[in-house]
């Protein structure tokens, strides 16, 4: 089995980062796709990428040659997974609107729907271009944090048991069911028990089932014997039906980083500083969560000698990223490595109070440095 050693190199070029900026490392993505073909190839499982987790396009030459195509949450995601990665297309949204559903079927080769009103509305364009699935909810909470538990109380995700319509089934060849949040695969098994309790006489009339995404098997402890044991089972049990994993974070996992600079130090009742990036625009985790961010050579706070808040450069007084110590006093024009930065960042980013968005770059495996996009002012002027 592929292990992964997540060995970072980006010290190695740190001179040449113009913060802030996300620097992914190529040799660290491909660790973790190898890893994933892994699981493809054991289990038979097929795996997506979904792109509201990962979406560095200029380094789709390298994801398609382990995954099987894209996940999309609409429109927009559809036609970057068609445009830029060319493989299987699956396009899942809460509600399709009529405006925009002819050219998700024309770019999509499946589509899944949140409900049966959608499905019923859709029906009669879709089934004979893609294939169509429901997406279910399995009603077995497992995310650990209420802002990612799709099957939360009065969740708008997914058909539950009670308000499935077998009799609506007729064009129907897959279910789809996401209930995970970077999680191993017990968490997995326990969904799973929920799905085939309530929905599993219908799944010998699929062709496919979708399991969706949050399994963390890129990470170093997630058992990925049992994952595939779990798949294998299933697929046995349902006559071999194609599974789908559609993980977003796992195929970025650890394979890039934030690199931000120190602008000034000041005090008030503790020290303060202040950076060239932000919480609000650049890592909303931080705020949403709350998740607190690893910098690397710095722990929490009063472990180490120095200790300082950190807060990002917008005028929001709850711009703080957090508090950290060190073993040295930070130092104005010092540069800080967020960790694990690459997945659920880039797409979260915004240009809140005209904060410039940071530049987009590669650590190639021969180890050069490539700037790949670099932002200004037009991207803020452009969403004004």
């Amino acid at each position: 089995m592929i292990k992964n050693p997540k060995i970072s190199k980006i010290e190695s070029i740190i001179e040449k980062i113009q913060t802030p900026s996300y620097v992914c490392e190529e040799a660290l993505l491909e660790e973790n796709l190898k890893r994933l073909q892994y699981v493809q190839e054991a289990s038979g499982a097929k795996i997506l990428l979904a792109l509201k987790g990962f979406a560095l396009q200029d380094t789709f030459y390298l994801v398609r040659q382990y995954l099987q195509g894209c996940t999309a949450s609409g429109l927009h995601e559809a036609k970057l997974a068609r445009e830029t990665f060319d493989k299987e297309v699956h396009t899942y949204s809460p509600a399709f609107k009529e405006s925009e559903i002819d050219e998700i079927i024309s770019i999509s080769n499946h589509i899944v729907f949140n409900s049966f009103s959608q499905w019923q509305k859709f029906k009669s364009k879709a089934q004979k271009r893609v294939s169509c699935g429901i997406r279910i909810n399995p009603e077995v909470s497992s995310a650990p944090v209420a802002l990612y538990d799709p099957s939360s109380t009065y969740s708008r995700l997914g058909v539950t048991k009670k308000a499935f319509k077998e009799e609506l089934l007729d064009g129907i060849e897959g279910l789809h069911f996401h209930a995970l949040c970077e999680q191993n695969v017990d968490a997995l098994e326990k969904v799973l028990r929920g799905f085939e309790k309530n929905f599993g006489k219908y799944i010998p009339r699929m062709r496919w089932v979708n399991f969706g995404g949050g399994h963390h098997i890129t990470r170093e402890d997630y058992d990925i014997k049992r994952l595939v044991e779990v798949i294998r089972d299933f697929k046995k049990r349902y006559n071999d039906i194609t599974v789908y994993l559609e993980p977003g974070e796992a195929v970025g996992w650890q394979s890039g980083a934030l690199v931000a600079s120190v602008l000034d130090i000041v005090e008030n009742g503790m020290q303060i500083a202040i950076l060239d990036t932000s919480a609000e625009a650049h890592m909303p985790d931080t705020l949403a969560m709350p998740y607190r961010a690893e910098i690397r050579g710095a722990a929490k706070a009063h472990e180490r000698q120095y200790t300082y808040r950190l807060g990002g450069n917008t005028c929001l007084a709850g711009d703080i990223i957090g508090d950290y110590s060190f073993d040295k006093p930070l130092k104005i024009g010092d540069k800080l490595i967020f960790e694990d930065m690459i997945h659920y960042t880039i797409v979260k980013n915004t240009t809140f109070n005209g904060i410039k968005l940071p530049d987009l770059a590669l650590l190639t495996k021969d180890g050069n440095y490539k700037i790949l996009k670099r932002f200004g002012y037009e991207e803020y002027k452009r969403r004004n």
